[in-house]
This record gives structure tokens, sequence and C-alpha cells, in this order.
């Protein structure tokens, strides 16, 4: 082949391989610390279930990301099905990717980087997000917007990653419903087996660990609290992780370690989560 028409082509592969190692190693629930590159743009679709001794069905949301600079993601999600929202838990369907049945605009800062040799990096991020009303409870009260501050550090290199962050999303009252407010931690390590360490366009597969510990603080109806909501629960489990160029696909579930609910309320079975991705 022509080198003049070598040189382009393999300027483009390279641009799709790094967009895809700038941001394609992330976790499915837990926080993470990348950012899209300046100017580029990411579109997550996200199938997620929230399974419990009531049982659940599948909840299907869209994320778009869009790098400001290198160090600046702006982010807006929203659910792409419009099924009542009002019995899923008081939790984030995924760290970044917001509550189940919200529309929700964020910021991802990366406000540290440092990379002490090639191929590895150390760096912290701060995540910002507002979003709308919900409805909650078992009567479909409304529920008021939502702040979500939290903030992640974590490691990342060709062979291993991991993050550790927490956050909280608080809710703002609306004629004396209020959903309760929630605090999280998540901690994630990953692992990139030897046999796809290669480069594009080699198979690239990372597969995780990851866990979640979340405190909801109880509903209010009509400005009392709800004795049967709110409480504590720790869940764990696998995640996978595969890039082929420019495309993403990222599998996982988690299971209850710990958990500790006010009243009476069912128990959480799994939860269980589909992404696919596309860089551009």
């Amino acid at each position: 082949m022509n080198r003049t028409r070598l040189y382009p082509l393999a300027f483009a592969l390279a641009l799709v391989a790094s967009a895809a190692q700038s941001e394609g190693h992330g976790p499915l629930f837990g926080l993470a610390t990348p950012t899209l590159g300046a100017g580029q743009w990411s579109s997550d679709t996200g199938f997620m279930r929230m399974a419990s001794e009531q049982g659940g069905d599948w909840r299907t949301r869209q994320m778009i990301g869009y790098g400001i600079h290198e160090d600046l993601q702006a982010t807006l999600t929203l659910p792409l099905d419009q099924r009542d929202s009002r019995m899923v838990a008081n939790a984030r369907g995924g760290a970044m990717m917001g509550k189940p049945g919200a529309v929700e605009a964020s910021l991802l800062w990366r406000f540290h980087r440092e990379a002490p040799r090639i191929g590895v990096r150390r760096e912290s991020s701060l995540l910002v997000g507002v979003a709308d009303g919900d409805t909650f409870g078992p009567d479909a009260r409304n529920a008021g917007p939502a702040l979500h501050l939290a903030a992640v550090t974590g490691y990342a290199s060709r062979t291993t990653y991991w993050w550790l962050g927490g956050g909280g999303q608080w809710h703002r009252a609306e004629g004396g419903n209020r959903r309760g407010d929630l605090t999280y931690a998540t901690a994630v390590f990953g692992w990139r087996p030897p046999i796809f360490r290669g480069d594009y366009p080699k198979p690239d597969w990372r597969l995780f660990i990851e866990a979640v510990a979340e405190h909801a603080e109880r509903d209010r109806r009509d400005g009392l609290a709800d004795a049967d909501s709110g409480g504590y629960r720790l869940l764990a489990g696998p995640s996978v992780l595969g890039l082929f160029g420019a495309w993403g696909v990222s599998a996982g579930v988690l299971f209850p370690v710990e958990e500790r609910l006010n009243g009476s309320q069912p128990g959480t079975d799994y939860r269980a989560k589909l992404v696919f991705t596309y860089w551009f």
C-alpha cells in the first residue's frame, strides 16, 4: 500500500485507540476518575435491573458525555423508558449514571493527575450534578430535585486499576414530601489479564470487582417520616469491560453482602447492568 495512504490510516487508528484507552477502563457501579479528551463525545446506553424480593424490571438510560477539555467532562443522563419508578430503591443506578428515573446533568473535573512512569497514572476527580424530581413510595409522591456531589481517587496502569470514592445525594422537599438523602461509598479493583495487554486492534478485556455501600435516610410524606424507608446496604460483585476500537461493552452484577433496612421493606436480590458505549 502507498505510504501516503498508510499514514492517514495509522493516524486514524491511533486516535481511535487512544480514545478507547482514555475513557474505556471505567467500572459499572463505582466512581472513577477518567475524563474524555478535549472535543470528544461518548454515548452510553445502559440497561439496569434492581431486583428485590418483590421482583423488578429492566430500566434503560442514556448517557451523553462531552470533553470540554482533557480534565473536564460534561454529562447528561436521561431515562429512555417512562415506566413507573415509585418502587425503585433509593439508590443510584450507577455512581456515574444517576438515579434510575431522573434526568441528571453533571460535571466531572479531574483536578489531580500525575504519571510517575510510562503507562501509570494517579489521579483524583470531583463530580457535581443536579437531577430533576421523581416519584417514590406506593402512592407515587412527587420528589423534589436533587443535588449530587462526589469525589474519587485512583490508580491506573496497563495491568491493574483501583478507585476509591464516595458521595451524597440531597433532595429538596416538594409539598411536604421528600426523598431521603443518600450517602454512599464505592471501591473498585480491576485487572487486565496478560492475554489482553496487546495494543489495538487486538481484543482488550478488563475484569473488575466492585463494592457499593449506601445509607439512605427515611423518606418524608406529608412532613412525616416514613417508617418503611431508608436503611443501609452493602453490595459487591464482578463486572467485565470489553473494548473494540471505538466501541465498548460492559456487564456486571452486585449481590447484597449486608443489609439493614428500616421497617418492612423487601430485601435486595441483586443489581445487574449492561452498557454499550461508543466514542466519537
